[in-house]
């Protein structure tokens, strides 16, 4: 079990009371995987810190208003490839299969592309296929932190921190024209709906052939390879 992963993912978890008892705990196990550099457990650990002692509702508002509010910061990865088409839920299907066949159970109504349970699953792997999968959709997690950090929202340290985990340098140019983009504001309701109504989401000109930027479309195609079982349990498809 990879603790650093377990941490990020209960830290971009909807805050409740057991996410703010744990704060100091959730720490500890940061410094004690050293699985990040130091100035990004420094962060992430602040940020957890911020959760604790902030107000239980406000967290909790904040994080909806964040999340559940703004699409371009939506937690759910697909949501950045497919918006709300068709090919989102064979993508669903490939990706709780990966899960089932790495033992993970997945409880509750959470859809399985939902970042927090993404990184439940790679804490269960071994540490290099957890860093290659994480890899995939890098440049969808740097998008997150570049708008987060427009927000002025320190929820982009999570992601800052998981684009270090995964070793992938962000494209200079892609990421230009991010900080470029308007981000939608949840109070104005004309512009959530037209929002809302796109059917796809791409970050970045292009095609990933041509222009050198990987993404989350190359991590479904590896996804839809058939399960297969291995003495080591690693995912077929992905770098070793």
């Amino acid at each position: 079990m990879i603790a650093t992963y377990r941490v990020l993912s209960a830290a971009l978890s909807y805050p409740s009371e057991t996410l703010q008892s744990a704060a100091g705990e959730m720490a500890d196990a940061l410094k004690a995987d050293r699985l990040l550099p130091p100035a990004h457990i420094a962060a992430v650990s602040a940020l957890i810190g911020d959760i604790a002692k902030t107000d239980l509702l406000d967290a909790q508002s904040q994080y909806v208003e964040l999340f559940d509010r703004t699409k371009s910061l939506s937690l759910h990865l697909f949501e950045h490839v497919h918006g709300e088409s068709r090919d989102r839920g064979q993508a669903m299907v490939s990706l709780l299969a990966r899960y089932q066949e790495a033992g993970l159970d997945v409880v509750g109504a959470e859809l399985p592309d939902f970042i927090p349970l993404f990184l439940e699953f790679l804490s269960i792997l071994p540490a290099n296929d957890a860093r290659a999968m994480l890899a995939e959709p890098a440049h969808i997690l740097a998008a997150l932190a570049e708008r987060l950090r427009a927000r002025k929202s320190h929820y982009a340290t999570l992601f800052e921190a998981l684009v270090a985990l995964s070793q992938v340098k962000p494209d200079a140019e892609t990421l230009a024209l991010l900080r470029e983009e308007k981000i939608e504001d949840p109070s104005d309701l004309v512009a959530l709906d037209a929002a809302w109504e796109e059917t796809e989401v791409r970050f970045g000109p292009g095609d990933a052939a041509t222009d050198n930027c990987p993404r989350v479309s190359d991590m479904l195609k590896k996804m839809d390879a058939p399960v297969e079982k291995s003495a080591s349990h690693t995912l077929p498809g992905l770098p070793s």
